[in-house]
């Protein structure tokens, strides 16, 4: 059995170079389907309504956007409740933007293509900011500052939806793609997403080394966390 007790740092194929568009877009259209069916989009929706409540009309950034699935989901959520909302969608993989652009033509959202460190709102910070299965792209020296950017850049607050690090996890995903998935990408990638991922003391590690107060960690299935920091 794998061993789980500390995050792995192996590099997934997708965060390499020299994707095809065709290969990425494969994987962006299973990633949507795993965070449809497996409950991903509905803690994102959750981690909006948490943070939502005076802060309308509402701009929500996401960094690493990928495909731009999030800020659909949310787009559908904020239509059907009648909630006026704009998005930015900030990746520094160009072909993830150019999926997006694609895919979502009728998404109010102002796409950028940077690392996300860089971009500089000026007066008009985003009411809020999250990111969904990016955290574990990351080593641990490298979400301290992320977590400070988020916690600077966002008015209302920011949240994080991302997986835990669970054997049980490890397995089912692995068993799961090896069957039904078609992308290389996904194959591989999506059990080592969970051993690069997280358990609730890593999470209250970090938040403490960044010095951002005020957050909660919830459990979701499917073996996800999500952290909200309100301000």
């Amino acid at each position: 059995m794998i061993n789980l007790r500390q995050r792995s740092y192996q590099q997934e194929l997708m965060d390499g170079d020299n994707i095809s568009f065709d290969a990425m877009a494969q994987t962006l259209k299973e990633l949507n389907i795993i965070n449809t069916r497996l409950g991903g989009h509905a803690i994102t929706i959750d981690g909006v309504k948490k943070l939502m409540e005076g802060s309308q009309p509402l701009t929500i950034c996401e960094i690493g956007c990928g495909g731009g699935d999030n800020l659909q989901a949310i787009y559908q959520f904020c239509r059907k409740n009648n909630i006026p909302v704009s998005f930015i969608g900030i990746d520094m993989n160009a072909t993830c933007i150019a999926f997006a652009r694609q895919q979502y033509p009728e998404l109010p959202c102002q796409w950028i293509c940077s690392d996300y460190k860089v971009v500089n709102f000026g007066e008009t910070k985003p009411a809020i900011i999250f990111s969904s299965l990016f955290c574990h792209h990351f080593t641990d020296e490298q979400l301290v500052p992320m977590l400070q950017w988020l916690q600077q850049n966002s008015k209302a607050g920011f949240f994080i939806n991302d997986l835990q690090r669970h054997w049980l996890a490890y397995y089912l995903i692995k068993y799961i793609t090896k069957f039904f998935s078609k992308s290389y990408l996904v194959k591989n990638d999506a059990c080592l997403s969970v051993a690069r991922s997280f358990r609730k003391k890593d999470w209250q590690q970090l938040f403490r080394q960044a010095g951002v107060g005020n957050y909660s960690i919830t459990w979701k299935w499917a073996f996800r966390y999500l952290i909200i920091s309100n301000k």
